[in-house]
């Protein structure tokens, strides 16, 4: 069964210096049937001008991945890190116990795009911690990368370590090409497409657009046109 969310049925809001989407419920947009799906709380799609950002404010109890498809991000935190997130790097922040951080577009002239997503962790108090990591974008040509997986598990192949019983991919697509994705039984899928256009399971999806996916053995997708996205395999 899939169920599609799409793109226009979002919450949105444009502040000026930031264009945001929300696939779920999420601050002022107060959405009860799309509270989340599964382990997944929070996909939000934003457009941050130049110069503008985020102040330093907590979080807790949350792993927060964060990916740039274009611009930059400039990330500090109470842990003493500062970074700069730039496309084609992930970066995962366990909250736990208690984080501050801030997140800025450092750039004076260009927009930074950008998705955050939330995942609730296996369990409450966590001591928090942080990895930013960049990979390398053959590994997802045409087919799924692993760019997050459980800290134990077996098979992380170097994806960043969330502390739930998830796993995140991120694929770029030529138009024409296959993938297949199959779901072990009681799993779930949410599909997001960040660019471009797909068909999953016969749906056709467009950027902004997403699927969620239960009660079935795969996710096959086919680029109709050039695209990049986001899949969740979750518990």
């Amino acid at each position: 069964m899939l169920r599609i969310r799409k793109s226009e049925d979002r919450g949105h809001f444009n502040h000026g210096w930031l264009d945001t989407y929300h696939s779920f419920s999420f601050g002022e947009y107060r959405d009860p049937e799309h509270m989340g799906f599964q382990a997944l709380r929070v996909i939000n799609e934003d457009r941050v001008q130049p110069g503008e950002g985020f102040g330093m404010h907590p979080h807790h109890d949350m792993e927060i991945v964060t990916l740039v498809l274009s611009g930059s991000l400039e990330h500090k935190d109470s842990m003493g890190n500062g970074e700069v997130l730039r496309p084609g790097e992930l970066q995962r922040m366990s909250a736990g116990t208690g984080i501050l951080h801030s997140e800025f577009n450092p750039s004076a002239t260009e927009p930074v795009h950008l998705y955050q997503i939330w995942i609730k962790p296996e369990r409450k108090g966590l001591e928090p911690s942080y990895e930013q990591k960049a990979f390398d974008p053959e590994g997802r040509r045409n087919r799924l990368q692993l760019v997050a997986a459980p800290r134990d598990a077996m098979l992380r192949e170097g994806a960043l370590a969330i502390q739930q019983d998830a796993r995140v991919y991120l694929g770029s697509f030529e138009k024409g090409a296959r993938a297949a994705h199959e779901l072990a039984p009681g799993r779930h899928a949410w599909l997001q497409v960040l660019k471009g256009s797909v068909e999953a399971n016969g749906a056709k999806l467009k950027a902004g657009d997403a699927a969620a996916i239960s009660d079935e053995k795969a996710l096959n997708l086919t680029a109709t046109g050039d695209a990049d996205v986001l899949l969740f395999d979750l518990a």
